[in-house]
């Protein structure tokens, strides 16, 4: 991978995995925000490692993560729900992040349960419970927790079937980034064949739903796991 710092062409670089959850959750905010043409993406590998050599490291993202979203100045901003609160408010309307400070609180509020209790652990189980991204990457390894994890994603996904029979999206009556937080977590959970459980009606037909969104439909992880 050739790390570059040129400020041609589009007006944002985005450093991504395509199939990634994490970078799914951008490449949504991306296309939901209807900003397509305004961005350019830069493949990392990830199961080379590429997202943890020196250079990107110490050039992209201190965090060794994806994406990492570089705007024509050369500003970086890594983490899923910084990018996608400043592409969100990038035309003065936001939708994805709440306009009132109450919309605000509960969305960041559901987002960040969403990563804790679904996202997030899916992604400690395939680090630490499956061979993850290889050998290459994936150099100390605590099955126990990586399973304990894994435990934890599945009652996550019973707390948001119990959220999703009260209300049509996860923060309420619109979609938010709340919503593609979740959906970055089922994309992970895909990866690690980790089942929706059957009892959890109201998640699984949100999540059908969900995948006919045109944002969600067009992106490159449904459409791997369509093919398989």
């Amino acid at each position: 991978m050739t790390i570059s710092t040129t400020n041609h062409g589009p007006a944002m670089t985005v450093y991504d995995f395509p199939v990634g959850p994490y970078p799914t959750r951008v490449r949504i905010a991306i296309a939901e925000k209807k900003l397509q043409e305004t961005v350019r993406y830069e493949f990392v590998d990830l199961y080379k490692g590429e997202h943890k050599q020196p250079a990107f490291i110490e050039q992209k993202n201190y965090s060794g993560t994806l994406p990492v979203l570089e705007l024509a100045d050369g500003t970086l901003i890594a983490e899923s729900t910084a990018i996608t609160q400043y592409l969100d408010t990038l035309d003065g309307s936001p939708s994805l992040t709440g306009t009132t400070p109450l919309e605000q609180g509960i969305i960041h509020m559901m987002s960040k349960r969403a990563e804790i209790e679904l996202l997030d652990a899916i992604s400690v189980y395939f680090h630490h419970a499956t061979p993850g991204l290889g050998p290459l990457v994936e150099l100390y390894q605590n099955p126990e927790w990586g399973f304990r994890q894994r435990d934890k994603a599945l009652r996550g996904m019973h707390y948001f079937d119990e959220v999703l029979q009260r209300q049509p999206f996860i923060a309420g009556d619109k979609f938010t980034m709340a919503d593609i937080t979740v959906i970055g977590g089922l994309v992970f959970a895909a990866i690690v064949n980790l089942e929706i459980p059957p009892e959890c009606q109201a998640l699984l037909a949100w999540y059908e739903r969900m995948k006919k969104r045109e944002s969600v439909a067009s992106q490159p992880a449904f459409a791997a796991s369509a093919s398989e």
